[in-house]
């Protein structure tokens, strides 16, 4: 188990390699782990995301009767996910009704800066633990008055990894990437590109000063998920934003 976040992450499937360095051999049975080893892990991850997976729908069918549509935004920690929440919540919080679910390790200082716009906020802090689940979700809800046809931002913990494996009943994740990251993000961590909807490449106003190529970023996304759709966008200074907001309008 991943002993960061307890998913079901075996730590003994890692495999630690220098670039170019082969595969290590396998064993006498022609394997790399032993059949128990294998099967263990198999068992503990199907009881782990099974059991995620029932509350989720629990989560969907929530929503559904309200009408509530909700997003899972997941990143990279310093992606800008808290700013392109603050300039979308005050572009839209007069024609459609908000919350949003924080998610992070330790601190209340995203939910304090989502407060001070003025839409219902709950913060989860999470410990030692890397990701938010179903019920963590499912508990946060208990905690907000969600009207009829509104949205729900859930902001994830800042990890491109476990949290592409935990389904929250949100209708969609959405992937953000900073143009400071570089572009090679799809490739690297292609589970999340995969599950997700959509992909917002944030801080476009930095393209002058850095080495990114969006196209080269788009065409990795693609490779990974042909279905993505991608804004670039800058939540500090406007631009690209009303294409994602547009968006967001025509999800409700």
């Amino acid at each position: 188990m991943c002993d960061s976040c307890g998913c079901s992450q075996p730590v003994n499937s890692v495999t630690i390699r220098r670039p170019g360095q082969a595969m290590p051999a396998p064993d006498a049975a022609g394997h790399h782990h032993s059949h128990q080893a294998q099967g263990r892990v198999v068992e503990v991850r199907e009881a782990v995301l099974g059991k995620n997976d029932g509350i989720a729908a629990h989560n969907r069918e929530f929503f559904k009767e309200r009408r509530i549509v909700a997003f899972n935004l997941v990143s990279s920690p310093g992606s800008g996910k808290t700013t392109i929440l603050e300039r979308t919540i005050r572009a839209l919080r007069e024609e459609i009704p908000m919350a949003v679910i924080e998610g992070d390790q330790q601190t209340m200082l995203d939910a304090e800066r989502i407060d001070a716009t003025g839409v219902p906020v709950v913060q989860v802090n999470t410990g030692a633990g890397c990701h938010l689940d179903a019920d963590m979700v499912h508990q946060a809800l208990h905690q907000l008055d969600l009207g009829e046809n509104s949205l729900l931002f859930i902001e994830n913990v800042g990890n491109l990894v476990c949290p592409a494996m935990f389904d929250l009943g949100e209708a969609a994740k959405v992937v953000i990437i900073s143009v400071t990251e570089g572009e090679d993000k799809p490739l690297k961590y292609p589970a999340m590109f995969d599950a997700a909807s959509l992909c917002l490449i944030n801080k476009t106003d930095l393209l002058p000063h850095v080495d990114f190529d969006v196209a080269r970023c788009r065409e990795y996304g693609l490779r990974v998920n042909h279905h993505l759709e991608f804004f670039e966008i800058s939540a500090k200074t406007g631009e690209g934003m009303p294409a994602w907001l547009d968006w967001l309008r025509s999800q409700i």
